[in-house]
This record gives C-alpha cells, sequence and structure tokens, in this order.
C-alpha cells in the first residue's frame, strides 16, 4: 500500500505483479532494480512478453541465478546488465583515448572506489531495509556490489576480455555478515594488469574515486568520474615532460542518463555493446574468484 500510494503520489501507474504491468500494453521497456536475487523472476517474465529489459548489475546475487537468467534471454527480446560506469562520458573518453594510442600501449588499470555503508546506511535519510548488507539478498557485500563495476569498465577500456582474476576480501569496520572492502588484481587478455580497490568503510568526505590508465607513454587519470553523477575531471600526463594537459568530455550527463540513452537507443534498432554472453563470462570469472576468497573472510 505504500509503495503503490508513493506512485501514485508521483503519476505512476502501480501494478500488483510483474505479469500485470507487463500485460498492461504500457511498457516498452522495463528497468529491472530489486534487490540482486529477485532479478531471475522479471527477467525471464520480461523475456516471455518480448519487452526488452535493463537489469542492475551484478547479473543476479549468485551464479546459478545467473546462468538461469541468460537461458532465459537466449532468443529472446534486448537485455542489458546495468553497468553504467563504460557509459560515464569521461569513460568514453578515455575508451577513445586508448583506442587512438594517446598513451601508447595500455599497461595498467587502477581504480580506487568506495563509499560508506554502514548497518543503518540509507540512500535519503529515511528508513529502509539495508539489504546491501544481506548476503542472500544482495550476494556478498562491497565487492559483488561495486568491484563489478570497475571490471566490466577494464573490458570496456581495454577491448578485451580480463582472464584471471584474485580477490581478497576484509571485514573490517561494520558489523555485519558481508566484506565491507576488499582487493581485486587482475589479468587482461593481452597481459594488461588491473587493480581495484572498493570498500563499504571508507569515509566519504576523503578522496574515494579514481581510476587511472597508465601506458608506455602516458597516463590518463580520472578523478571524481567513478560513481553516480555527473562531472569529475580528466587529464592526461605526458610520460615524456610530466606535462598535464585536461580531456574534455560531457561534464553535463550522468552515466545513468547516458545509460539510458544508449539503452533506449538499442531497443529501437541502434548499434550497441550490451551482451548477456559478456556479461555472463565476466560473472563467471567473478565468482570462482569471490567464493574463493568468501570461504577465507
Amino acid at each position: 500500500p505504500e509503495s503503490r500510494a508513493r506512485a501514485e503520489r508521483l503519476g505512476i501507474a502501480a501494478f500488483e505483479t510483474t505479469e500485470a504491468m507487463l500485460a498492461s500494453g504500457l511498457c516498452d521497456l522495463v528497468y529491472i532494480a530489486t534487490p540482486n536475487d529477485a532479478h531471475l523472476a522479471p527477467v525471464r517474465a520480461c523475456a516471455a512478453a518480448g519487452i526488452p529489459m535493463l537489469c542492475e548489475k551484478p547479473i543476479a546475487a549468485s551464479l546459478e541465478q545467473g546462468e538461469a537468467m541468460a537461458a532465459a534471454v537466449v532468443d529472446g527480446p534486448l537485455y542489458g546488465t546495468a553497468f553504467d560506469q563504460r557509459h560515464h562520458p569521461a569513460h568514453r573518453r578515455i575508451a577513445e583515448a586508448v583506442a587512438d594510442d594517446a598513451i601508447g600501449r595500455p599497461v595498467a588499470i587502477r581504480i580506487l572506489y568506495a563509499c560508506w555503508v554502514d548497518p543503518d546506511w540509507t540512500p535519503d535519510g529515511g528508513a529502509h531495509d539495508n539489504w546491501r548488507a544481506d548476503p542472500v539478498r544482495a550476494g556478498g557485500g562491497a565487492v559483488i556490489d561495486l568491484a563489478l563495476h570497475g571490471l566490466d569498465l577494464a573490458e570496456r577500456l581495454l577491448g578485451e576480455p580480463l582472464v584471471d582474476l584474485s580477490i581478497a576480501l576484509q571485514r573490517r569496520i561494520h558489523a555485519y555478515a558481508v566484506d565491507d572492502g576488499g582487493m581485486l588484481s587482475a589479468r587482461s587478455a593481452s597481459g594488461v594488469l588491473f587493480q581495484s580497490h572498493v570498500a563499504y568503510n571508507c569515509a566519504e568526505n576523503l578522496p574515494r574515486r579514481r581510476l587511472e590508465v597508465l601506458g608506455e607513454r602516458g597516463l590518463l587519470i580520472a578523478t571524481d568520474t567513478m560513481g553516480q553523477t555527473a562531472g569529475g575531471t580528466l587529464v592526461q600526463q605526458c610520460g615524456s615532460t610530466g606535462a598535464q594537459t585536461p580531456l574534455a568530455f560531457d561534464t553535463a550527463t550522468s552515466p545513468f542518463a547516458a545509460q539510458a540513452a544508449a539503452f533506449m537507443a538499442a531497443a529501437r534498432g541502434g548499434t550497441h555493446d550490451f551482451s548477456m554472453p559478456r556479461d555472463l563470462a565476466l560473472m563467471r570469472l567473478f565468482d570462482r574468484a569471490y567464493q574463493e576468497a568468501r570461504s577465507c573472510l
């Protein structure tokens, strides 16, 4: 009742079930933003109804659920995983710079992506159930929530998959059952190294969002671009002189808005890079490393 009342106040149609919503004829696309363990049912429903769907990352709370989702959309409508960081205008600009050989052959990618999510965390100050710290509904903690963004982004920037991955977890600060931080180390198919620190235990007034792409002739540095908001800064540093040059990008468009535009264009038949097979391959790689790391936590 509370959710229905909130929807009505906003002028949004509310339905009892996913199936009722899909049968209404009002849906052109569906965005699935339920807790991670509740992705499978709406994906199956959308696939059966022929409605394109954009599903939040991770694909699911478990690899088993992810495999079932992949099977559901094999011959179905457009499916996309909401890896919004690959759509951030700054990150698109980095991908262009790497492809244009602006820094030479890539050597390494380094990411810091952290925030503060304590047991009582709430997105808006109101009373909420913090399912992100629930091992069943979320499938894990900080690492499954944040790290997959960086892993997917690395594959986007390099234009190739990651092939090796190891993870170290911590439950250092917060009193909940999931990890509150992790370090990831990986290698791409051509030998580019990847390192990422993600955390739910980093005070948000500290530097906590940074992306670096090191090449043989230079370095690309993005600050405050990892995240949900528009803007941030991007510079290219010359390996010979050390001089830094700002790189222009669209600072007004958030990664969410850019992702939504890309998915709508894809649903209309435009070219796109949404891919369940690619996303499932990454989930398989991640799951192997994550399950091993969780056994040591």
